[in-house]
């Protein structure tokens, strides 16, 4: 990322949806409909942030709209620019935490169609979009198999 694009760069905020905090087995991938440019790729749920909002109030804010439900955050996905960020294009950086659902069924409202649950050996059935694939890879190593 150039000098510029750093002093520039917008933040959003996205969450790593699992079924458990402590013992996550599945992760929640929501396919977006626009816009067109990545309409039919899969991704983690979240949004831009708005003026005057810490990034954890707009994620559940964006949870809330996006998928109807109230989420307690966990800890972030570290990722590879400052703040433990991830990059999103030349001009765009992502914040992701691990998520778990306290209230609600999570159903695709707004900005996606679909949403699947993936367990560790299913997170390449989707055609994740580019940006999210490396944070898929680093969620990877923390699914654990469910216990029989």
């Amino acid at each position: 990322m150039s000098e510029r694009a750093r002093a520039t760069t917008r933040e959003v905020v996205g969450a790593a949806v699992v079924d458990d905090l402590a013992r996550p087995t599945r992760l929640l991938a929501a396919r977006r409909t626009e816009p067109p440019a990545l309409a039919g790729g899969w991704e983690f749920p979240g949004g831009k942030i708005d003026p005057g909002e810490t990034p954890e109030a707009a994620l559940h804010r964006e949870l809330l709209e996006e998928l109807g439900v109230e989420v307690v955050l966990g800890e972030r996905v570290p990722g590879p620019l400052a703040r433990g960020r991830w990059p999103l294009g030349e001009s765009w950086a992502m914040t992701v935490w691990f998520a778990v659902v306290s209230r609600g069924e999570p159903a695709p409202i707004e900005d996606h169609d679909e949403l699947r649950w993936l367990a560790p050996d299913e997170l390449d059935a989707v055609p994740w979009l580019p940006a999210d694939l490396p944070i898929v890879h680093a969620i990877a190593p923390h699914l654990r198999a469910p216990l029989r």
